[in-house]
């Protein structure tokens, strides 16, 4: 049965009582056979009146010595390998007590003791050995114990929120990208992606929970998150729904639930479509590049020349036609279908090393060309966070996002660089104007709102991979964490 897995064999608490009943018994047994070496049975008169059953009763014994054998049971006092086995005047086992034990973090610390005999105490039950305390729920005291949340006061418990006293919800009124969150018309009526996630969450809770949206912000321009975190952990908010992304300096003065959005920074800025030119096949190499490949293709002819027109007859005869000769076998050899052969050692070599860096070119160019054609390029010198952090362009941010503090605190760009942008009809114009005419080299900005921009404008681009991962989630305050 054990192999099927019917039964489980694991040894808990009931089979420590069960390994130190046994014992109790056996030392019980073994006192009595000390002071009686003989042991008598009896027939009992009622059982054997039952003895017409079929479970035959009647030829049941009874022991003579139970009364005795119970007594010696009843002072049984030895450790066994679930505590201190003892029985009272009640014949009830006499605990030891336990230890009461708050666990901070990954510490361990022993803030009290219970017993029967003192209930909680912050003495050990071993002062209270032979004395009957009667306690109230008044004297029970421990030490001072750390709650969830790293607080020390004690919480107030379970407290479902009644429709006299709803949950307090800060909704931020966004005035651009409203499509994540925002109130309709000053009615109080939150609704966008944040609130349908809120909605679809608030399901899953099988009790009801009272709540009252409340905007944040005045519907002009993007509230600041940081002060609407700041109201949460102020107690002003229970909460807080909407796109707000958890970063480090937030978690330390509320809570957040899991993360239902990944987000992080990302570096826009214009790009230009090179498929709609004409000489879009120049632009792989630059002109100093096709100058160079040029006069290789030049020096190259001379070279094979001067090393085969004395020994080889393809390269001989009139002096025009040596001439025509010479460049075409130079030329032709991009597409290796030159006519002449080389006859000199030395021009065999020069060939094996024109060839292979005729690859290297060929390669190249194929590769720009490719790219060209397939992927938008960007018309701006920004190709990573470095670089736009070298250059004295000005940066554009989203007015309320934690771009500004990671681009000021963290990477430290001066206050005078960052512009304040609050819709995507600024993005666009600041992006267009460009940092010579007013308006900006590059926006950074949170990707799900970048995601939003891009996909109405074609004419910008995310330059750079995500240079600061975070996650969004609903803000709780650290009160109502603890309490639930």
């Amino acid at each position: 049965m054990q192999q099927k897995g019917l039964v489980h064999s694991e040894l808990n608490a009931y089979g420590l009582y069960a390994y130190d009943t046994v014992w109790a018994v056996a030392h019980s047994i073994d006192k009595f056979l000390n002071e009686h070496r003989n042991i008598t049975f009896y027939l009992n008169d009622k059982l054997r009146d039952m003895g017409g059953t079929e479970m035959q009763l009647g030829k049941l014994k009874v022991f003579d010595g139970g009364k005795r054998l119970l007594e010696i049971l009843s002072h049984t006092n030895f450790t066994g390998l679930a505590g201190q086995v003892q029985f009272n005047a009640e014949r009830n086992l006499v605990s030891g007590g336990y230890d009461v034990i708050n666990i901070v973090q990954m510490e361990i610390r022993r803030v009290g003791f219970w017993s029967n005999n003192s209930g909680l105490s912050v003495l050990p039950p071993e002062t209270f050995k032979g004395e009957q305390i009667s306690y109230s729920r008044l004297d029970q005291k421990l030490d001072n114990v750390t709650w969830p949340g790293g607080k020390t006061e004690k919480p107030r418990g379970w407290e479902i929120a009644s429709d006299e006293r709803p949950l307090r919800i800060g909704v931020p009124k966004r005035a651009s990208f409203v499509e994540f969150v925002t109130e309709v018309n000053n009615s109080h009526k939150m609704q966008g992606y944040c609130i349908d996630v809120f909605e679809e969450a608030k399901k899953l809770v099988p009790y009801n929970v009272p709540y009252r949206f409340e905007p944040f912000g005045d519907g002009l321009t993007n509230p600041i998150y940081d002060e609407l975190v700041q109201m949460v952990a102020d107690d002003v908010f229970d909460a807080a729904v909407g796109d707000i992304a958890i970063v480090t300096n937030r978690t330390m003065i509320v809570d957040f639930t899991q993360p239902y959005a990944a987000t992080g920074l990302v570096i826009v800025a214009p790009i230009s479509n090179s498929k709609s030119s004409a000489w879009v096949f120049l632009k792989p190499f630059t002109v100093e590049m096709w100058c160079i490949t040029a006069a290789a293709f030049v020096m190259i002819a001379v070279v094979i020349w001067i090393l085969e027109h004395r020994v080889n007859d393809d390269f001989r005869g009139p002096p025009k036609r040596q001439l025509i000769t010479m460049f075409l076998f130079s030329f032709s050899t991009l597409f290796k279908a030159n006519q002449e052969n080389t006859v000199s050692t030395l021009g065999r070599m020069v060939m094996v090393v024109w060839l292979f860096l005729l690859l290297v070119i060929t390669s190249s160019y194929t590769a720009s060309l490719t790219s060209i054609l397939t992927v938008q390029q960007l018309s701006s010198s920004i190709t990573g966070i470095d670089s736009l952090i070298a250059s004295d362009w000005p940066i554009g941010y989203q007015v309320g996002s934690f771009a500004h503090g990671y681009l000021a605190n963290s990477l430290y760009i001066p206050q005078s660089r960052l512009v304040s942008l609050d819709s995507p009809e600024e993005y666009d114009r600041a992006l267009r104007q460009g940092p010579s005419n007013g308006g900006v080299g590059a926006i950074v900005d949170e990707l799900p709102y970048v995601e939003l921009f891009l996909s109405k404008r074609p004419d910008f681009g995310i330059s750079w991979a995500i240079i600061h991962e975070e996650w969004m989630g609903i803000c709780i305050s650290k009160r109502l964490s603890s309490c639930y």
